[in-house]
């Protein structure tokens, strides 16, 4: 651990530099994100501490306060609209495709961070929906990515990244397991890659709102 985490450095450069162009609510929301992308970045042996610590810069990012009627799904979805509005140079994108053929392509091909695979499962049923479901969402990303659908992909990944989240977070799998490094590597080298290009396009767009901050500095 005695790595220089250089990408939040010069992140939290940047934040300090320009601090006075955002609100005190963005302010606190970057500098959580921030800090988090630091400690992850700074672990290199340790491939399941890395994941989470990228999953609570990413989460510290778009987490805000919701309705009732308002899911998880619905507040990532909002968020990532909202980044790619201002995504005028196409980083998100260039990043899917850049990597569709690497760590995207083989989280999508892994049934184990498919939430079908698992309910199907859990109800013992023993039909082929799931396969089905699984081989569309497949080929429903690479046709997006094709598309230019930057949204549709990032739905899709994240959908999967959020399964491998919860194995991790709720104790669904074993520290440091040989059965799910395959998922485990894949999703850490993209979040790896992609949080630290949501945090930059936040701090250059001090105008976007994305809503008040859970648990706010008192």
């Amino acid at each position: 651990m005695n790595r220089v985490p250089e990408i939040g450095s010069k992140l939290k450069s940047k934040l300090k530099h320009d601090a006075e162009f955002y609100s005190e609510p963005q302010r606190v929301r970057l500098h959580r994100a921030i800090s988090w992308l630091g400690r992850a970045e700074a672990e290199v042996s340790d491939d399941d501490a890395k994941f989470i610590f990228l999953w609570i810069s990413f989460n510290a990012a778009y987490a805000k306060e919701f309705g009732l009627d308002e899911s998880e799904r619905d507040r990532l979805a909002q968020f990532i609209q909202v980044l790619l509005s201002a995504d005028s140079e196409k980083h998100l994108h260039q990043l899917l495709f850049k990597q569709f053929s690497g760590p995207i392509r083989t989280l999508l091909d892994n049934q184990f961070v498919f939430e079908p695979f698992w309910r199907a499962l859990r109800e013992h049923d023993s039909s082929n929906r799931w396969e089905e479901k699984f081989a569309g969402s497949k080929k429903a990303a690479l046709g997006s990515i094709m598309l230019g659908d930057t949204a549709k992909v990032l739905s899709i990944v994240f959908d999967r990244l959020y399964v491998l989240r919860n194995q991790l977070v709720h104790g669904g799998a074993t520290w440091n397991s040989k059965v799910n490094r395959e998922q485990l590597k894949g999703g850490t080298a993209i979040m790896m890659a992609i949080t630290p290009i949501i945090i930059e396009l936040m701090l250059e767009h001090p105008e976007l709102d994305f809503g008040e901050i859970m648990y706010p500095v008192i």
